[in-house]
């Protein structure tokens, strides 16, 4: 078995026990990288020289016998719309071309002081606006499932990396499903924490209420060992919140034995895929002879949901992207002449189609007349969202339900049709309305091949009872363990 095959678990307890080095761990993701990315495109950018150099420091570090963290040494990837200190991030758009950040985003800090090593920057989706991360400035991700169709946005590098073996984890962002949709096509495990739990500051904005850092991993372990290490309050972040940090392996092998599972009745409308539905209702089935209760809920304006993040997250993309105007960082057209003209060329050569159309939606959102009608309308349907789950979640411990409606589609496919795109994130974009935590894990394949993905949505700071549950049903079915064939 090749060393990159091990998750991220395993190469940690081989690192503590001095059977592998952290150099030797990183050339094997380094050398994967060069064999497959070709194919896959996970990569926007690798720092092999800084990841070398990470890895033998910590080398040194257990050379000389200290304390040392459960990430020490394990090369991960990270998402192009997080500040890298010295290494270019450019959010996978032409606009912020060249841009090299003065300093880390807090989770990046977070990652180093525990002693990870950083490969580099994966691919997404532009400004994070996307669900197959075709958008992305510099060409397309591949699912490494299935190298014509979509790995899913819009971290589809990052999903990506960690399936096809180039890294041991990975982070993610999630406005509206970017961690969950490719974690499902991909065939990993990622989670949406609850919002305010993971510090935002140095993330590229998109959406500031419901922008979330998360990780990706390969088993639910992986992923809890990650949040681990980046759940903290941050003083430079108005919406971290100060919440306790629990242990979040403690009880991962509790089980569900007693435990009250939600089926939302809306979330199994007509439009799935056959086979998704049919592999959520498997996995419905596993829960019950586990020991858990099964209970129809109800989300009744989950039907709203679509069509009120498409109000607020590009009002709020245009707001954001704003301080995108050729002046102060990346892009500036030349030949210009006069403010005005180079605030609308910069833009127009800067920021691609998709990024565009939502900017454009968020303008006329927030245009004097439309205000009220649109924006604040939308705002008001996002608390009768926020009530649904209250309501649910009190008669129950967790919701099960899938994650994306349809496996894996090809690319192309629905790059030309907005509103098919936007249908891909309706099971998961409710969730970030509500700032409620959100899991997807693998649940198991299509008779193509395909993966399907199960989301697990929790109440609020109860990130530890997702990642139990998620636990129960992959420890009975590691649907995990089927590498792509690369």
């Amino acid at each position: 078995m090749s060393l990159t095959d091990l998750t991220l678990q395993e190469l940690s307890t081989k690192l503590a026990a001095r059977e592998v080095s952290a150099v030797e761990a990183t050339r094997a993701c380094l050398d994967r990288i060069r064999a497959v990315d070709g194919q896959v495109h996970a990569f926007l950018r690798v720092d092999e020289q800084g990841a070398l150099a990470a890895a033998a420091a910590s080398d040194s570090r257990r050379g000389a016998g200290g304390a040392l963290s459960q990430l020490e040494g394990v090369p991960l990837a990270l998402k192009d719309n997080l500040l890298t200190e010295g290494l270019e991030t450019t959010c996978a758009s032409r606009i912020l071309g060249g841009f090299i950040p003065p300093y880390d985003a807090t989770v990046v800090r977070l990652l180093k002081d525990a002693g990870a090593v950083l490969l580099g920057k994966t691919n997404q989706d532009e400004f994070a606006m996307g669900s197959s991360n075709e958008t992305s400035a510099f060409g397309p991700c591949h699912n490494p499932y299935a190298l014509d169709r979509a790995p899913g946005g819009s971290s589809g590098g990052s999903a990506a990396a960690v399936a096809a073996r180039e890294a041991f984890g990975a982070l993610g962002t999630d406005t509206g499903g970017s961690i969950r949709q490719p974690a499902a096509l991909c065939n990993v495990v990622g989670l949406k924490p609850t919002y305010g739990r993971v510090s935002r500051f140095g993330v590229i904005a998109f959406a500031s209420s419901l922008d979330q850092v998360g990780p990706l991993g390969r088993t639910v372990a992986d992923v809890a060992a990650l949040l681990q290490f980046i759940a903290r309050h941050d003083a430079q972040d108005a919406t971290s919140v100060p919440a306790t940090v629990p242990d979040y392996s403690a009880e991962l092998e509790a089980g569900v034995a007693g435990m009250r599972l939600g089926l939302p009745r809306e979330y199994f409308a007509g439009g799935m895929d056959p086979e998704v539905e049919q592999a959520v209702r498997d996995a419905a089935r596993a829960y019950e002879q586990m020991g858990a209760t099964l209970v129809e809920v109800s989300l009744p304006h989950t039907r709203y949901a679509l069509a009120a993040y498409y109000l607020i997250a590009p009002a709020e993309a245009s707001s954001n992207l704003a301080r995108y105007d050729g002046v102060r960082y990346g892009l500036r057209a030349k030949g210009v002449r006069g403010l005005e003209e180079l605030y609308s060329r910069t833009r127009e050569e800067g920021f691609g189609p998709e990024v565009k159309r939502r900017i454009m939606l968020g303008t006329y959102a927030l245009s004097a007349g439309y205000y009220d009608a649109y924006y604040l309308k939308a705002q008001k349907v996002r608390t009768l969202i926020r009530r649904d789950f209250e309501q649910a979640l009190a008669g129950v411990d967790a919701l099960l339900t899938p994650t994306s409606p349809v496996p894996a589609f090809r690319l192309g496919e629905k790059v030309d049709d907005p509103l098919a795109m936007y249908l891909m994130d309706v099971f998961t974009l409710p969730c970030n309305l509500a700032g409620l935590p959100g899991l997807s894990l693998p649940g198991g394949f299509t008779r193509a091949g395909l993966p399907v993905g199960l989301q697990l949505l929790g109440r609020p700071f109860d990130e530890a009872r997702l990642l139990r549950v998620a636990r129960a049903f992959e420890r009975e079915h590691p649907f995990h363990a089927r590498a792509p064939q690369l």
